[in-house]
């Protein structure tokens, strides 16, 4: 392990990475060419590739978007070693079906109290907060239901139907980690970002807690992902901590904008990388475009 507690990926440590699909539409560029970097950095490095299916949003994820994802991927010339179509020894590799992993995590922090229980709702959490955040990003909780650290929640919990759980980030700590492609990053808990869900009240597990227990549990030792993501990085290298878990290496990739300059979402239909198909992109093509 190197001193800022990242996994090694050399030595004795055989490469093992992934791609994580959320199959709430069609991928665009900006998921080919995070997939296609993840997928070259495991080659070059003579390692493993791993497929998870990230679909624990009831609402929103399809089947039909996990299948043209799969088939998207394969056409746009990745192959992966492990995944949901071709198993491997650390099945399931798709999060609906890994629940009751994610819950007894949440059970073991709950009994460390690092984690307790909030009945804001999202309208509470966003008109309290008193400082700007970034678009898209979850807004800074101002601690309305956190208990003193050691202390009970300050309401029964079964009078209230609609808890999250949030975690307890350690005020003012500064959370540093070396990204593979930016560099040194550093952000402050409780400035940056604050207590984060952990378990939504509808009874599903965080991104937080999943994407940290898969990774932990299938052995990744890079997280290649995009550059958006970098102050879920922090976050989750406290979840690491709280679970006495080594925290793997990151590497943050460019985010591919579109005509106005924004990041591609999945609203963006016509750059899916299914409409370039339709319409005679080759995967070549597709690449040629890919910022490393």
């Amino acid at each position: 392990m190197t001193s800022d507690g990242h996994r090694r990926t050399t030595g004795m440590t055989p490469y093992r990475g992934r791609i994580a699909p959320t199959p709430t539409g069609l991928l665009h560029l900006g998921h080919a060419q995070t997939f296609w970097i993840a997928s070259q950095r495991a080659r070059q490095a003579g390692g493993k590739l791993v497929y998870r299916t990230e679909d624990l949003d009831p609402q929103r994820c399809k089947t039909e978007f996990a299948e043209a994802a799969l088939e998207d991927l394969k056409w746009l010339g990745i192959d992966w070693d492990e995944g949901p179509d071709c198993g491997g020894d650390h099945a399931p590799y798709v999060q609906s079906q890994r629940i009751e992993r994610y819950r007894k995590l949440l059970e073991l922090l709950k009994a460390r109290g690092l984690v307790y229980p909030c009945r804001c709702s999202r309208r509470d959490v966003r008109d309290a907060v008193i400082a700007p955040h970034e678009t898209g990003d979850e807004p800074i909780y101002p601690g309305s239901c956190r208990p003193p650290l050691g202390q009970a929640a300050t309401f029964e919990i079964g009078d209230t139907p609609r808890v999250n759980w949030r975690f307890r980030v350690p005020s003012a700590e500064e959370i540093s980690f070396e990204d593979g492609r930016l560099g040194p990053q550093s952000f402050t808990a409780g400035r940056d970002f604050g207590d984060f869900v952990f378990w939504r009240h509808d009874d599903v597990p965080s991104y937080q807690l999943s994407v940290v227990a898969d990774d932990h549990d299938m052995g990744i030792t890079e997280v290649v992902r995009g550059a958006d993501l970098l102050k879920c990085t922090a976050r989750q290298r406290l979840i690491y901590r709280a679970l006495g878990w080594e925290s793997p290496a990151f590497y943050h990739c460019p985010l591919v904008t579109g005509v106005d300059g924004q990041r591609l979402a999945k609203r963006h239909n016509a750059l899916s990388l299914q409409a370039m198909r339709k319409a005679g992109s080759t995967a070549e093509s597709i690449r040629a475009k890919f910022i490393a």
